[in-house]
């Protein structure tokens, strides 16, 4: 594979900024990114005036109803990369938020390896054969035309810039017949117990690069259930590249001991060790009287997922200093060893887009127990995506498992009802689900099943879900002390409920963000978060009241949460925190952060 950095160049940042800055004062839109004037006219700030008052703009909401914009906006827009509730996720999702995906040539042809199209007969084996041979060539497009494809079988990708290209999710469907404990065997918990690790691991189209998805598999096979992340089955599969110097989170360059084995372009982890007083958990929960007195030494499946590793590429080496693709997500303190170091080979580049993957029709399994009719995963894979995705009559829809940097776009999920129509676990960072939907059941839920939603778990951080319509589910914050995702722009049926073990831990982290969100329902659980998440915001909720499951906060004393324009629905303005950090990326911020770094080298 290739790890050739395709992220923007000293130029294009520097150039990029001064553009925007040009644009602030003009009007305009460069290079199709709207500039800080847009940004600002989308906040409902005027453009010639940077101390307005923010308040009522013409033209805000849907039914004349006239925008707001928060305070939380204006403080977040001065201090982007360290502002204590807001994360800055303004680079989530494949090549840093790339709206194009990577264009391929067509390699191959699965008709040609003798998938036949009318569902005749097993096609798994030749749609296999032909992304082996995209992988053997380096990548590029396979090809699955119009028609019903059988699967007997489920569909490895584990080669980068490999795409597998149906003709649309309305005119290309693959029949899945049978479930990962059919074809693998069945997949019990690293952490004891009858439970199905295939309840929130794998799909019947499966990510993962080949090495990592024959130990994986093996290991499954054998009964000596796995790590699931980054770095191996006993998570010893890695050695350290350099030891890193303090620095603070928000910090784009960091200075290294060592940068020999560096380069623009390598994707490297960013290891954090806790330590014996549990500073880096406390660190990522916010810190303070709270996290200082919870009780985290029995907690152990959430200290099992610590060391925090986090995949970056590295975008510029000089001297000592290294700048990262994206600003550091947490402090790096001594107390917690920091380290740039190695990792199992990566998938990236590769890509599912135009079909519908469809499960035969079973009853939905108790809960726990799902037997493995998964959808589309991405495991160890980082600048991957989907796009035009249908999924039906699944037991999990689509799958984020220790995944970066992903994109999800224009996904659905449909049909008996899910388990998890959405999971991101496992150490996954940086990935962007927008433009997804998630339909209500077709047939009523068995005794006995349990429906979650957009979950979050396992010290995943600074994931986005934008532009949602959900019929159904809920905002499902899985423990584990996720941190730093964001929800917006979306619009939710709030009738599924968290799970999580105990020995999890936390709910949330710090800098957990639900920005103008619609619920249907006016059920408050897991939507609004100010009662709950610490160091946390909830913007433009409408008015909702706690029924059914009814948490209570992990952490003692002030949350130092936030709640602003609470009882509205529509009318925060800018209406999606995602796109208005997009929007403000390459401005001034930005190009202070990196200018600066970069000339003075």
């Amino acid at each position: 594979m290739s790890d050739r950095y395709e992220g923007p160049t000293r130029r294009a940042l520097l150039g990029g900024a001064t553009a925007v800055a040009a644009g602030a004062v003009t009007g305009t839109v460069t290079g199709g990114r709207a500039t800080a004037a847009t940004a600002q006219a989308a906040a409902g700030v005027p453009t010639g005036d940077p101390g307005a008052v923010p308040g009522a703009v013409p033209g805000g909401a849907p039914g004349g109803v006239h925008g707001q914009v928060p305070a939380l906006w204006r403080e977040f827009t001065r201090t982007p990369f360290t502002h204590p509730q807001i994360p800055y996720i303004g680079r989530a999702g494949q090549r840093a938020g790339a709206t194009r995906f990577p264009r391929r040539p067509v390699v191959a042809d699965v008709r040609v390896y003798g998938a036949t199209a009318d569902g005749s007969a097993d096609s798994a084996p030749a749609i296999n054969r032909a992304v082996a041979a995209a992988g053997r060539a380096g990548g590029g497009t396979v090809l699955i035309p119009p028609g019903t494809y059988r699967l007997d079988g489920l569909i490895h990708v584990g080669h980068s810039n490999v795409v597998l290209r149906g003709a649309g999710s309305a005119r290309t469907k693959l029949y899945a017949t049978r479930s990962l404990s059919e074809l693998i065997g069945a997949y019990g918990s690293r952490y004891g117990g009858d439970k199905s690790s295939w309840s929130w691991a794998g799909g019947l189209i499966w990510f993962c690069p080949s090495d990592r998805f024959d130990s994986l598999t093996d290991a499954i096979r054998a009964k000596a259930w796995p790590f699931e992340g980054w770095t191996g089955n006993k998570r010893d599969e890695w050695e350290t590249l350099t030891k890193v110097e303090p620095a603070r989170r928000g910090s784009w360059t960091v200075t290294v001991a060592d940068p020999g084995r560096l380069r623009p372009g390598r994707l490297v982890l960013l290891r954090l060790a806790d330590d014996a007083g549990h500073t880096l958990l406390e660190h990522m929960a916010g810190g303070g009287p709270g996290p200082e007195a919870y009780h985290w030494d029995d907690k152990t499946k959430l200290t099992s997922y610590v060391p925090y590793e986090w995949p970056v590429r590295i975008a510029r080496v000089r001297g000592r200093k290294v700048t990262l693709e994206r600003p550091l997500p947490l402090d790096t303190r001594p107390e917690w060893d920091p380290r740039l170091t190695t990792h199992v080979e990566a998938l990236t580049g590769s890509g599912v887009e135009g079909l519908t993957l469809e499960a035969v029709e079973t009853s939905q399994a108790p809960h726990l127990l799902d037997r493995g009719h998964n959808g589309v995963a991405f495991q160890c894979a980082y600048d991957c995506w989907a796009d035009d995705i249908v999924v039906r009559h699944m037991d999990n829809g689509f799958g984020l498992v220790a995944a970066s940097a992903c994109t999800l776009r224009n996904t659905r999920v449909a049909g008996r009802g899910s388990h998890h129509p959405y999971f991101c676990r496992e150490g996954s960072h940086d990935n962007l689900v927008e433009d997804f939907v998630i339909e209500r059941r077709t047939t009523p839920a068995p005794a006995g099943t349990q429906l979650h939603g957009i979950n979050v778990e396992g010290l995943s951080s600074y994931n986005v879900w934008s532009r949602g319509d959900m019929g159904m589910g809920t905002f499902d914050t899985h423990r584990g002390m996720p941190f730093a995702n964001v929800r917006t722009d979306i619009t939710v049926t709030n009738n599924g409920r968290h799970g999580g073990d105990a020995s999890a831990g936390p709910l949330f982290g710090a800098r957990f963000t639900h920005w103008n969100i619609r619920v249907t329902n006016a059920r408050a659980g897991l939507t609004r978060i100010d009662g709950l998440a610490p160091y946390s915001a909830t913007v433009g909720i409408n008015e909702v009241t706690e029924f059914d499951q009814i948490d209570v906060p992990d952490f003692s004393g002030d949350l130092h949460s936030r709640l602003e324009l609470y009882g509205t629905s529509g009318t925060v303005r800018p209406r999606n925190l995602y796109e208005a950090q997009r929007e403000l990326e390459l401005g001034d911020h930005l190009g202070d952060h990196l200018g600066d770094h970069l000339s003075a080298r």
